[in-house]
């Protein structure tokens, strides 16, 4: 078991723009640490977010998709593909100025809806300032439970008539991936990420290697490791990540299949706190979770350090954004 790298390939430092498009149809909007992406149908023209970023993130949405869909656009709906803090956090927000309805699975409902919060992130695994830090991220649920809605039991993606969406549980319980067959192009959330997202250092150079999904949030390392097995079978030739730069081609192809190969040795911690024993969750919310792991004083003290690295690297890259 290890760290979630792949060694065969070396990492890539990629320059980022804040607004791509990395697919027909597929832009991606950088938020910092986290991506959304505006995703539009190639025969409706209707367009939909796929998540809402960090809760400082709204206004760039909106901007966005006026630049791209004309002033006063807004989405046919928003997808979920989970609700952890960096994903929803201008959820809220979008939603006063765009009243459409949001989709999720049922089993991230819970989270969605009030009823229940995550369960508690795990510090002791990946071994970096994100993870050290990650008991002071927000765990608890939200609730807009006047605007979300079910998505489709027969897989079918609300106005994106290309897509369907696969259950990919692991990283929360409800979790899902949305794919597009026609040019297998993959919206993967966090079932796999393409930057070492425990890593501060990886984040700010933003260093492009295929990893699992962020270990300090994953409650069930069996189910992640089947869910990111079932995408690397489909064969993505691109894949728009919720953190890091988009991959394709050889690049994604080799490090993908190398980690589903080898998920337990490479990804899996050696030890943590759902290592071997998940969170049990229902469509409830959560009914049970593992003790936590003690923790040693060094990464007590580096949860603090953490912080103020944050909020140098976030200085950092906005200042390295504007020379890119």
């Amino acid at each position: 078991m290890g760290n979630g790298r792949v060694a065969a390939t070396p990492k890539q430092r990629v320059a980022k723009t804040a607004v791509d498009e990395v697919a027909p149809g597929v832009v991606q909007v950088a938020h910092r640490i986290v991506n959304t992406y505006l995703v539009r149908d190639a025969v409706s023209q209707a367009w939909v977010l796929i998540d809402a970023g960090m809760p400082a993130s709204a206004k760039k949405i909106i901007s966005t998709a006026e630049e791209r869909f004309g002033r006063g656009s807004k989405p046919s709906a928003i997808i979920l593909t989970h609700g952890h803090f960096d994903h929803v956090g201008s959820l809220q927000r979008l939603l006063e100025k765009w009243d459409v309805p949001v989709y999720a699975h049922h089993l991230e409902m819970p989270y969605l809806t009030g009823r229940s919060d995550y369960p508690p992130p795990d510090p002791t695994v990946g071994g970096g300032a994100m993870a050290w830090m990650s008991p002071l991220l927000p765990k608890k649920g939200i609730d807009i439970s006047n605007s979300v809605q079910l998505l489709p039991a027969d897989g079918t993606v609300p106005h994106l008539a290309q897509w369907r969406w696969v259950h990919t549980p692991g990283h929360s319980p409800g979790h899902i991936s949305l794919l597009r067959d026609s040019d297998r192009t993959l919206i993967a959330g966090d079932a796999f990420v393409t930057v070492k997202q425990e890593s501060l250092f990886a984040i700010l150079m933003q260093l492009q290697e295929v990893h699992g999904p962020p270990s300090y949030f994953t409650i069930d390392w069996e189910a992640a490791g089947k869910s990111l097995r079932m995408l690397s079978e489909w064969g993505p030739s691109l894949a728009a990540t919720g953190h890091g730069v988009p991959m394709s081609g050889p690049q994604l192809t080799e490090q993908l299949m190398a980690l589903a190969a080898d998920f337990d040795e490479r990804v899996v911690p050696e030890r943590g706190r759902y290592v071997g024993h998940p969170a049990i969750t229902d469509d409830g919310g959560v009914l049970s979770v593992p003790p936590p792991i003690p923790q040693t004083w060094p990464k007590v003290a580096g949860a603090g350090l953490a912080l103020l690295a944050l909020g140098a690297g976030i200085h950092f890259m906005r200042k390295r954004r504007r020379m890119d």
